[in-house]
């Protein structure tokens, strides 16, 4: 399979990747050529259109449906079930994703997005003895069937995340268990969102971000989306693709951790979204994220085989939790993340010309 060369606007594309050989019985060279189909798109683009998931068509329809019935409620009834921490409704505007990085947009406007989230709780590790602040409770609002269409995608988007962590390990030629060091208490989260500007048409005043520029927090993100435009990631040259996922695919990403262990090697590629205007009307868009972060108290360090990139050590050791905290403090409560400065880097350079949007 040959890829693109990503280093320019004409030749961009997100690579797809097969990884039907880790979730069948396959050959381990079926394998190895996924591994390297995988290393190649994770070292060059950081975003992959990954097939042969396995998740079943009912399961996505039952998902769909979730999100449908969720986010066509009236909105004082979905702000009933905004809680703390990361997890319940959060209402349109009440977050700001690129000071996650540090950054404030040039407009002053919080993203315009609505979501809901769940993810594992504490009490799903039993004798671990961990902290409700880290793994939230989740509130399931009082839609039928909604909990157990959301629980039948959320165990098959676990299982296609760790299959991926497989492959990162084989790709990487660590032991092929690696990351369950890393990941048998992982601080999982589900991200329902949805672009909550009215369809039709608008006229635009300035600039209308549905969600602005960032970085995922994590090890690894796997989306499902509507094939809708509005979905950007920001390409080597500098300049911002729209990406859509293909028939069958779900989009992959990697996340801030995962570039750490890897010195940068592999990307945690910028993305966004800017509201899917078509002629001047509104799209409607929704995506549902499965955020696959570690565990809480792990260390993440650069693996000693990529130290001599970027002149040595690029990263310090950090442990999961404190990133995590960092970077929510600055997409939910306004406080810009200090520590994000390669990622901040790009923006601003993306920004003042080397590439336009």
């Amino acid at each position: 399979m040959s890829l693109p060369n990503p280093d320019t606007a004409e030749t961009f594309q997100v690579p797809a990747v097969d990884i039907s050989s880790y979730t069948s019985e396959r050959t381990i060279a079926a394998r190895a050529e996924t591994a390297r189909q995988l290393d190649v798109a994770c070292s060059t683009v950081g975003f992959i259109q990954v097939l042969g998931h396995g998740i079943p068509a009912d399961v996505l329809v039952g998902l769909s449906d979730a999100v449908d019935a969720f986010f066509a409620m009236p909105l004082h009834l979905k702000k009933s079930y905004i809680v703390e921490g990361n997890r319940g409704y959060t209402p349109p505007k009440s977050e700001s994703l690129s000071l996650s990085l540090g950054l404030e947009s040039a407009t002053r406007m919080n993203d315009f997005f609505e979501a809901f989230n769940v993810g594992t709780e504490a009490q799903s590790f039993a004798g671990l003895e961990l902290s409700e602040d880290d793994y939230g409770l989740n509130v399931w609002p009082d839609i039928a069937n909604f909990r157990t269409n959301v629980e039948k995608y959320y165990v098959h988007a676990s299982r296609v995340a760790r299959t991926l962590t497989t492959v990162f390990a084989d790709a990487l030629n660590l032991p092929h268990d690696y990351f369950e060091y890393l990941t048998d208490h992982s601080v999982d989260v589900l991200r329902m969102n949805n672009y909550a500007l009215p369809e039709g048409t608008v006229t635009l005043d300035g600039d209308l971000t549905g969600m602005g520029e960032h970085t995922d927090f994590g090890l690894v993100t796997v989306l499902w989306a509507d094939q809708v435009p509005g979905l950007q990631v920001l390409g080597r040259e500098g300049n911002w693709h729209d990406v859509q996922p293909i028939d069958g695919a779900l989009l992959v990403n990697l996340g801030d951790l995962t570039a750490r262990l890897t010195n940068d090697r592999w990307m945690s590629t910028l993305h966004r979204v800017k509201p899917p205007i078509i002629d001047g009307t509104i799209q409607r868009r929704r995506s549902v994220a499965f955020f696959h972060d570690g565990n809480i108290d792990a260390t993440i360090a650069t693996l000693p085989s990529h130290l001599d990139a970027a002149d040595g050590l690029a990263y310090e050791p950090i442990v999961v939790r404190d990133h995590i905290k960092a970077k929510l403090a600055g997409s939910q409560q306004g406080k810009a993340n200090t520590a994000a400065v390669r990622e901040a880097s790009r923006v601003l350079a993306a920004s003042n010309g080397y590439g336009q949007a």
